[in-house]
């Protein structure tokens, strides 16, 4: 990349960050890239912090950077962005969610993904979902740059892993949208302002419920949430799939129930 097609990059990444993001935000978007934050900025101001770390930072991701972020620059086709289609791993047609969790959880994490696919949701889930032949780190990458939302498993220790919160950062620097799962640890940082859904004496079952709940009602996701359980319905392999995933859709509120009756009479017909 040319100097100053650099120069023009990070000055409209810089205004895209300063009207996105608070500072504590672009913090943690610049360190899921390894960027250091130490840097006192000459001046208070997002756009000025922007344009004076960035500079330092490798042109690959400051390409990526502004890719991620939406930003039209004839310099960004020059590198190959993670396409949806080279992630396998998602059940076709279905809401992409990640779910952030510690490895110790991983049996629960395991019962949750199958029951939020009764919601039409296909789940992410690392230690399932990586084949051993692959590296695992892309993957996960794959994860990330493709999920439609994310959920992060809260509970002792998971503050402690660099991952997890690294995965929480890229959320945020995609500005998807994050669930908490209040499993004995309150969301904090850069999550702290969302409340979360309580999972203590809650079974499995409750706490899929819980996050279809969220999904379904949260701005960020409604209309494509319901727009796939539609399609889901209608492309399902038997009478009890799609009548399964049209209770799910019956419970969303933004829906026209006179459209059920519609979709029950195809499903059945098929």
């Amino acid at each position: 990349m040319k100097k100053l097609e650099k120069i023009e990059i990070i000055d409209m990444i810089g205004r895209e960050l300063q009207e996105r993001m608070k500072f504590v935000e672009i913090d943690g978007y610049f360190q899921s890239y390894g960027i250091p934050t130490d840097h006192q900025p000459s001046y208070n101001s997002k756009y000025v912090y922007v344009k004076e770390i960035l500079p330092k930072v490798k042109d690959e991701i400051v390409l990526e950077i502004a890719a991620e972020l939406g930003i039209d620059h004839p310099a960004i086709s020059s590198i190959q962005m993670i396409k949806e289609g080279e992630a396998t791993f998602w059940k076709p047609g279905h809401f992409k969610l990640f779910i952030s969790h510690l490895a110790s959880f991983k049996k629960t994490i395991g019962i949750l993904k199958r029951e939020l696919e009764k919601y039409g949701i296909s789940s992410f889930v690392a230690h399932e979902d990586i084949e051993p032949t692959r590296e695992w780190q892309d993957e996960i990458e794959k994860g990330l740059f493709s999920m439609d939302a994310l959920c992060a498993v809260l509970m002792p220790g998971f503050k402690d892993s660099n991952w997890t919160d690294q995965e929480i950062g890229v959320a945020i620097g995609r500005n998807v949208l994050i669930i908490p799962i209040r499993k004995e640890l309150d969301p904090y940082g850069f999550i702290g302002k969302y409340q979360g859904f309580q999972a203590v004496g809650k079974n499995v079952g409750q706490v899929a419920k819980g996050i279809f709940e969220i999904i379904s009602s949260n701005p960020k996701t409604k209309t494509k949430y319901l727009n796939t359980l539609v399609e889901l319905i209608l492309l399902s392999n038997t009478a009890n799939q799609g009548i399964e995933r049209l209770e799910a859709l019956k419970k969303n509120k933004g829906f026209d129930v006179r459209k059920s009756r519609i979709l029950t009479r195809q499903n059945c017909r098929e």
